[in-house]
């Protein structure tokens, strides 16, 4: 009797330890996760909330080069807290990025007031871009937009859980909806 229990502890032994599946170039990774600034939660992606998991190609630039950083090495069922500071996520606020425009760019706005925003074709008509109405001055017939990102001079922090890891299939990126770069309507990292 002593041999059969031996015998099945060698096999054990010698079957092929798995090891786990790790966030890395090329893996096609699933996570929920919450974003906050300064304390207030800015969006969560949460089964909880009935929402879908994000799913993205690891190393895709899909995510914040420094949030990719962090998922680095990790295996379902990793929670993680990351902080990035305006440098590692959407840079300070550039005041460059601020310009008066004349009231009348708005013609189609039935109101133009302070935190609205809109899409603006650039001057060649060649790129959208996301503006914030930061400023309505009526009496001097003026408007200032912003182009700095939404999240521009905050500091980050996501809390994120990693659902799944697989192999990218061919048809990654594909109707499975937007990266973290979309929180906010045009929050991708700009180029």
């Amino acid at each position: 009797m002593v041999t059969g229990a031996s015998t099945h502890l060698h096999e054990l032994l010698r079957a092929k330890v798995i090891a786990p599946v790790r966030v890395g170039i090329g893996k096609h990774v699933t996570i929920n996760y919450t974003l906050r600034t300064n304390g207030a939660i800015r969006h969560i992606r949460s089964a909880i909330w009935g929402d879908e998991p994000l799913e993205y190609l690891h190393g895709s630039g899909r995510l914040l080069p420094a949030l990719e950083r962090a998922l680095e090495g990790k295996v379902e069922g990793d929670r993680i807290v990351v902080t990035l500071p305006p440098e590692e996520a959407y840079g300070e606020r550039d005041k460059a990025l601020q310009q008066r425009v004349p009231v009348e760019t708005f013609g189609g706005a039935d109101q133009v007031e302070a935190g609205m925003c809109f899409l603006a074709h650039s001057e060649e008509g060649h790129r959208v871009e996301n503006v914030m109405v930061t400023e309505v001055d009526e009496q001097n017939g003026f408007v200032v937009v912003d182009t700095n990102h939404p999240l521009a001079g905050m500091t980050l922090e996501f809390e994120v859980c990693v659902v799944a890891i697989h192999d990218a299939p061919a048809t990654v990126g594909r109707g499975k909806g937007p990266g973290i770069g979309h929180l906010v309507d045009g929050l991708e990292t700009k180029a």
